[in-house]
């Protein structure tokens, strides 16, 4: 891909070079390299004659320097021929009879608002595609890779997004759109690893190959401010590189005449500049050392620390806790741990920054923290104060936790010193001297590259040799070559070490400043020469793009850079089949799909590896751990023999078996069975010609701070949220005080309460959950409390129905036995003790309320009968064998329907007015008839008729 760019460049500047010819074909990263693929040639020099090629492969120009071919599956040698005495070195290119001939192709939306990011979808064929999108700047997909994507979405493909760290999965919306499909991923520093994965769906018998790629938060590169004046390296000096060791992509290059940055793996790019007045011309131009972190861009000149961020251009000293001068390095991590375990509080450090005698430690921020000084160094190795000690070099080891120190130790310090190793673990803040110690001339500069290992192994160079210390340090020597025992310079006609490139999978390659480079991997003790792929002319230096893999950056005199795809599997294939070299195993393979595992209490990790060799070899599998010993391992082998071929393959069980009930000091116990472990598992023998060497992950085994528990039925938005203000009645607190209590009720953390009827009994049911969702029921003990000091509830089972045979634990009591602490830390699983043995505990009334839940022994929460209420509860894990965190939770409870009593003083008034209302009636009824009687007294109560006369 990147190769069609730069070639024009590298052939304009290869005037005056040794001759040399490259390859390249359509597939990013040589992912693609099979008989349906163009092989593009080209041949940097003048004596070219003609390419001479197997003649089953068809070639379009036979006699051009720039030329196409493609080859049947095989091993195809190739080379071109030239005029003169001289021979041009063949390859051995290893071509493929794959049936993977698609690709997917990827763009990437950022949506900062909602921090999600929609990565646009769409298949192409290399062989077929538009220039954009082998070029990777491709907005929209072209016509032919429209067609192919609906051809093939029509046949049932749809592609998901798998994340390799958390193992979630993401998947397209509904429709597709214009040929393309959308998915939506939330934006993360901590899942970063992604892969496209389809179904397994075929169009003229091609498939699509599954497409790994890292996928962060966007991160920007620093604006170049108008005005501002190049920083660069002295002038003739080579290039220096570094970039985040987790965001592989976002990389700073200094030159001799410029500084360079990039996030796209320098696809594109911008210049890094400073304000004119800081520095003076001479300083800018004397950069000794960079590294890239969080705050920025920091740059060693003249032993003084600068750093470049978005706003400004700083110079580090006292304001920041470190020297005003005399340092003489800095470093950063170069191996990605996202996820790792650390017990102390303060976070691990980005990079470290040394002078001869202090080493300090840069966290996020700049804030940097004095480690250690060489007094105390002599102290820690019992070395004389008379003696000299002197800082080397300092790097980091693959531990996510450890610093390496590498010390110089003299007395007469005029011809020879001996250099000493010490390692630094960040969490324990403890000092390991380890068995190293190698005599060196006086003048001698090492440089070491901690190998990605669970055991400390590491490489370190000089100018003309490579050192090695394999297998925790055990095997040591130097670097052997065919010829000149190991001296690289006389095999690189007489140049010296550049840089030595090492990645994830073992490869190791060692590049000359002239672009000759060397290649061995990990564990293994001698090193080839690779074919000639850059002239000498060009600056280049080694990096590792977003997928892992090598690649090539070129500067030009003209001030601009270039990156250059590098096939570094097939040149070492080609020196492996010109040497007879072959893996000793035919397959490895294990279950280790990631890099990180948490083992909490109880939990045990079972893991297994097979290998399959020919008979006779004798291979077997060895697992090894570096850490402190706080799990047991149990291993068990199973092997098979048959065709000529063993099978061996080996399960390796982790776990750790310790009660933590009823001891004297918990938390110290816990402290001292919790911690980081790396662990690997490879081949006991292995060659270059081997995919891969050994797998490495971590067992952290502690607290996972993404795990949590929750109260089934519970939510915090399936309810109308508004300004609520209640009060619990002051007979109703724990501690009785003089006054009501008003209460707001806080949504965002009480969620929304259960309304219950208040004869209604209520059992939490506790869910454990992590970050990839629900995990289990919680079975175990727990223990709930109402936070505002309510008491005005009890439980159904009393202590003798539980089983009981001593009095259980009680919040009056421990809240009696630990009047010092507050209430949520009276009782929890660090002192919790069990009532189910006569040697536990002591009698008592056992009819009191059990105050312990847990899933099936059927204990409920009882309200009062006389009032209803809120309550609002936090629920404890009590089990101490359960969990290293101390999961808690909170739920609320609304209870209703309880007819409210009415006052005392209610009452009697009213029972008054009735008696007053009754005697008054009563009274005024006897003077209403006694005025009648008295009426009906003195008057008849029948009137004589008078008789009427009649005329």
């Amino acid at each position: 891909m990147w190769a069609a760019g730069v070639a024009a460049l590298l052939w304009g500047l290869s005037c005056g070079a040794s001759a040399l010819w490259r390859y390249s074909s359509n597939s990013p990263n040589y992912h693609i390299f099979s008989s349906r693929s163009t092989i593009k040639l080209e041949y940097e020099g003048t004596l070219f004659s003609e390419w001479s090629v197997p003649g089953t492969c068809s070639m379009k120009n036979k006699r051009s320097p720039k030329t196409e071919l493609r080859c049947p599956p095989g091993i195809q040698i190739i080379k071109p021929i030239v005029t003169g005495p001289d021979l041009e070195e063949e390859r051995y290119l290893s071509v493929d009879s794959s049936h993977t001939c698609f690709l997917w192709y990827y763009k990437v939306i950022n949506f900062v608002h909602n921090l999600t990011q929609v990565i646009v979808i769409w298949i192409y064929d290399p062989e077929n595609a538009d220039p954009s999108e082998l070029l990777w700047n491709a907005n929209e997909p072209s016509l032919n890779s429209i067609i192919l994507t609906k051809q093939l979405a029509t046949l049932g493909q749809t592609p998901i997004i798998y994340t390799i760290l958390r193992r979630k999965v993401y998947f397209p919306h509904t429709r597709m759109k214009n040929g393309t499909w959308h998915i939506s991923v939330p934006m993360t520093a901590g899942d970063m690893l992604k892969e496209i994965r389809g179904n397994q769906v075929a169009f003229q018998d091609c498939f699509i190959a599954d497409f790994l790629f890292l996928l962060t938060v966007p991160l920007l590169t620093i604006p170049e401010i108008p005005g501002s004046l190049p920083i660069s390296s002295p002038r003739g000096s080579q290039l220096m590189a570094d970039w985040y060791d987790c965001v592989l992509s976002f990389v700073v290059v200094v030159a001799d005449m410029e500084t360079f940055q990039t996030n796209d793996s320098f696809r594109t790019w911008t210049r890094v500049r400073v304000p004119p007045n800081i520095l003076t011309d001479d300083e800018r131009h004397s950069v000794s050392d960079m590294n890239l972190s969080q705050d920025g861009i920091f740059f060693l000149i003249n032993g003084i620390l600068y750093v470049k961020s978005f706003h400004e251009f700083t110079r580090l000293g006292r304001n920041v806790d470190l020297p005003d001068g005399g340092i003489i390095g800095i470093t950063s991590r170069k191996w990605c741990w996202v996820r790792y375990l650390m017990k102390a509080k303060r976070g691990r450090s980005s990079m470290a920054i040394w002078t001869e005698n202090e080493v300090y430690l840069g966290h996020t921020g700049l804030k940097f923290v004095k480690i250690i000084t060489t007094e105390n160094l002599k102290k820690l190795l019992n070395i004389s104060p008379a003696t000299t000690l002197t800082i080397h070099n300092v790097e980091y080891t693959a531990h996510p936790l450890e610093l390496a120190l590498l010390l110089n130790y003299c007395v007469t310090c005029t011809v020879s010193k001996k250099v000493y190793l010490v390692i630094y673990n960040e969490d324990s803040k403890e000092w390991a001297h380890q068995d190293f110690a190698l005599d060196v001339a006086i003048d001698s500069f090492l440089i070491p590259r901690f190998l990605y290992s669970a055991m400390p192994e590491f490489i370190l160079w000089d100018k003309h040799r490579i050192y090695y210390y394999y297998h925790n340090l055990t095997i040591t020597g130097v670097l052997q070559t065919p010829t000149e025992s190991g001296n690289l310079s006389r095999l690189s006609d007489n140049s010296i070490i550049h840089d030595v490139f090492t990645d994830y999978f073992g490869n190791i390659v060692v590049k000359m400043e002239n672009n000759i480079m060397f290649y061995f991997k990990i564990n293994i003790r001698d090193a080839v020469k690779l074919h000639l792929w850059t002239n000498s002319t060009i600056k280049s230096v080694t990096s590792m793009n977003a997928w892992g893999q090598v690649y090539l950056i070129y500067v030009f005199e003209n001030g601009t850079i270039h990156p250059q795809e590098y096939p570094l599997k097939l040149e070492a294939e080609s020196i492996a089949f010109q040497r007879k070299e072959k893996c000793p195993y035919i397959a490895f393979h294990n279950n280790i799909f990631t890099v990180f595992y948490f083992l909490d209490k109880g939990q045990n990790l079972s893991v297994w590896a097979q290998i399959v060799y020919p008979e006779n070899v004798g291979l077997y599998i060895i697992v090894e751990s570096y850490g402190p010993k706080i799990l047991e391992q149990k291993e068990q082998v199973h092997y098979e023999i048959a065709s000529g071929y063993c099978t061996k393959t080996m399960t390796v069980t982790f776990s750790q078996n310790v009660n933590y009930e009823a001891v004297d000091d918990y938390f110290k116990l816990q402290h001292q069975n919790t911690g980081l472990l790396l662990v690997q598992i490879r081949p006991s023998e292995y060659a270059r010609t081997c995919p891969r060497s050994q797998n490495v992950f971590q067992v952290a085994v502690g607290c996972d701070g993404n795990k949590f528990i929750a109260v089934k039925g519970f939510n915090k938005k399936e309810c109308l949220q508004h300004d609520f203000i209640y009060i619990i009645e002051k007979s109703f607190l724990r501690n009785r005080p003089s006054k009501n209590l008003r209460v707001r009720y806080n949504w965002k953390e009480y969620g929304c309460p259960l309304r219950l009827d208040f004869r209604e009994k209520f059992h939490p049911l506790l869910q454990l959950y992590d970050d990839n969702g629900f995990v289990e029921d919680v079975g175990v003990n727990f223990i709930v409390w109402e936070i505002h000091g309510r008491d005005d509830y009890t439980f159904n089972n009393t202590m003798k129905k539980s089983g009981c045979l001593n009095e259980a634990q009680t919040w009056k009591s421990m809240t009696t036995l630990n009047k010092h602490l507050p209430l949520e830390d009276a009782w929890g699983p660090e002192n919790y003790k069990h009532c189910f043995s006569y040697a536990i505990g002591k009698p008592g009334d056992l009819n009191q309320p059990y105050e312990i839940i847990n899933k099936s022994n059927h204990n409920h929460l009882v309200w009062p009968m006389d009032h209803s209420g809120m309550y609002v509860f936090r629920v404890k894990i009590l089990d101490p064998n359960y969990s290293f965190c101390n999961l808690t939770a909170i739920f609320a409870i609304e209870t209703f329907g309880v007819i409210p009593s009415p006052s005392v003083y209610l009452v009697a008034s009213l029972l008054f007015l009735l008696t007053l209302l009754f005697f008054s009636v009563l009274v005024l009824s006897y003077f209403h008839y006694m005025r009648i009687y008295k009426q009906y007294i003195y008057a008849p109560l029948h009137k004589p008729e008078r008789k009427q006369k009649t005329n």
